[in-house]
């Protein structure tokens, strides 16, 4: 048995260290694009943006071998920009935000769909549908200077080599900034948070054996792989 006091955070690489980023929280945008809202059928487009958690736990690296999650029967992909926060930054504004930024990375929200919107119709939270084991894969961080503006790049999902979602980040609802500024007001971010910051319209059902890669223009690739959960056992 792994003892308690053994624990230790998860690591993300980034790109040409070699020390990890050690994830403190993970914090999630729901519904940042029009298209997607559109797609789901829910809420208001003029919403104010919301936040959700998932656990420190559920994040997964590159290559990962996912299992298929238990309790669902209508599990989604819904690739995603990650931000890596490298400084503490509370009740910020858009134009400071940037300057907690330590760098991004590609990543996949993985949805139990069913669940979720089981919670949507009961005015439940999202976490059965949200917050579960492996839940949240990201791709290897590349630090904030050696990008420039990410505002101006691009994201395509493929599920077994065929494209299922495509955008740029300009037709997010809530920017990059926004997002953050909005996240710190209601929580004090902290070295090692990471944000997914919603995903467009084109998210869809994945089965074991499917492969799913998410690619970000000046961002290293992330790539998974769903198996059965007896081949996990």
């Amino acid at each position: 048995m792994q003892s308690l006091w053994s624990l230790e955070r998860p690591l993300v690489p980034v790109q040409d260290q070699d020390r990890g980023f050690p994830v403190r929280r993970v914090y999630c945008v729901g519904r940042n694009y029009v298209d997607h809202i559109r797609e789901m059928r829910e809420g208001d487009e003029r919403d104010d943006p919301f936040f959700f958690q998932k656990p420190t736990d559920a994040v997964e690296l590159d290559g990962a071998r996912i299992p298929y999650p238990q309790s669902t029967h209508d599990f989604q992909f819904e690739g995603e920009l990650v931000v890596a926060v490298g400084a503490k930054y509370r009740n910020g504004t858009p134009d400071t935000a940037l300057e907690c930024v330590y760098g991004y990375a590609t990543g996949i929200d993985l949805t139990r769909r069913d669940l979720q919107k089981e919670s949507v119709a009961r005015s439940r939270p999202w976490e059965p549908g949200k917050s579960f084991d492996q839940s949240a894969p990201c791709g290897r961080i590349v630090p904030a200077e050696t990008i420039g503006d990410i505002d101006g790049g691009d994201l395509t999902v493929s599920v077994n080599g065929d494209v299922r979602q495509r955008t740029r980040f300009e037709l997010m609802i809530w920017s990059v900034p926004e997002i953050i500024a909005q996240i710190s007001k209601a929580y004090t971010l902290q070295p090692g948070d990471l944000i997914f910051t919603g995903t467009p319209a084109g998210v869809g059902a994945i089965h074991p054996n499917d492969t799913v890669t998410v690619e970000i223009t000046g961002l290293p690739s992330l790539t998974i792989t769903i198996i059965d959960q007896q081949e996990e056992s």
